[in-house]
C-alpha cells in the first residue's frame, strides 16, 4: 500500500476539538482518491497528517513504506520535499518569480542548479499546456493557469504521491473541469497515487474511491468509475 492510516486520531486546542477518531483507510499506487466531508470534518486534517505536515495524537501514518512519526524533522522534510506533491487551492506561486522558475523550485531548494533542471520544467510547462507562458510572472496569469502551474510544480520532484487541496475551488467550471482532467491524466497514464479534498461531488467523479468524513470518521466509502477516462 502507498498510503496507510491506523487508528489514528487527532484532536486540537488540548482535546476540545476532536479532529479525527481511529481513522483506518489503505491507498494503494495509481488509485485516486476524493475525501469529502462538511467543513470541520476533518477532511484537510488527513490530508496534512498523510503529508505529514502534522503527526497525530494516536496511531500511525505510514507512507510509502515510511511510518511518518518516527521521521526526525530533518527526515520528514527531505522525505516530504522527495516524494509528495502538494497542490494547494490558493495556488501559493511566488509572486516575484516566472511561472518556470516556481516550477522549478522544489528542485532548486534540493540543491539542483537551474541549469541541470531547465528541461524537466520547461517539458511540464509543456506538458501542462502553458508553452507560452512559461516567462510569466503569477499576476500575468489567470486563475487556471496558476493551477497548471501549481501542478507542474508538484510534478517537479516526480513524486509518487499527489496531494490536492480544493484544487479547483478557486476556478471557474470550465478551468476547473481541464484541471480535474489532468490530474485523472496523471493518475492513470503515470501510476501517480492522488488523494484529493473536495466539497464538490462533481470533482470528485473524477475518483476512483470517495471517502465521506463526519466528525472525524469515515461515514461512508463509495468505489466509482470515473466519468472521465483518459485515452
Amino acid at each position: 500500500m502507498t498510503v496507510q492510516l491506523h487508528n489514528v486520531s487527532h484532536e486540537y486546542n488540548y482535546g476540545k476539538v476532536q479532529a479525527l477518531r481511529g481513522i483506518n483507510l489503505d491507498i494503494r499506487a495509481g488509485q485516486f482518491v476524493a475525501i469529502m466531508g462538511a467543513s470541520g470534518s476533518g477532511k484537510s486534517t488527513l490530508l496534512h497528517l498523510i503529508a505529514g505536515l502534522t503527526q497525530p495524537r494516536d496511531g500511525d501514518v505510514i507512507v510509502l513504506g515510511h511510518h511518518l512519526g518516527k521521521l526526525s524533522d530533518n527526515d520528514l522534510t527531505l522525505f516530504r520535499r522527495r516524494n509528495i506533491g502538494l497542490i494547494f487551492q490558493a495556488f501559493n506561486l511566488l509572486p516575484t518569480m516566472t511561472a518556470l522558475e516556481n516550477v522549478m523550485l522544489p528542485l532548486i531548494i534540493d540543491g539542483k542548479s537551474k541549469r541541470e533542471i531547465r528541461a524537466r520544467g520547461e517539458h511540464l510547462l509543456r506538458l501542462v499546456q502553458l508553452t507560452d507562458r512559461m516567462d510569466h510572472r503569477p499576476d500575468e496569469l489567470s486563475g487556471g493557469q496558476q493551477q497548471r502551474v501549481a501542478i507542474a510544480r508538484a510534478l517537479m520532484n516526480e513524486a509518487p504521491v499527489l496531494l490536492a487541496d480544493e484544487p479547483t475551488g478557486n476556478l471557474d467550471s470550465k478551468s476547473g473541469e481541464d484541471i480535474l482532467y489532468l490530474l485523472r491524466e496523471l493518475v492513470e497514464r503515470e501510476n501517480r497515487t492522488m488523494v484529493m479534498v473536495t466539497h464538490d461531488p462533481r470533482a470528485a467523479a473524477y475518483a476512483d474511491r470517495i471517502i465521506t468524513l463526519s466528525d472525524g470518521q469515515i461515514s461512508e466509502e463509495l468505489g466509482i468509475v470515473a466519468e472521465v477516462m483518459v485515452s
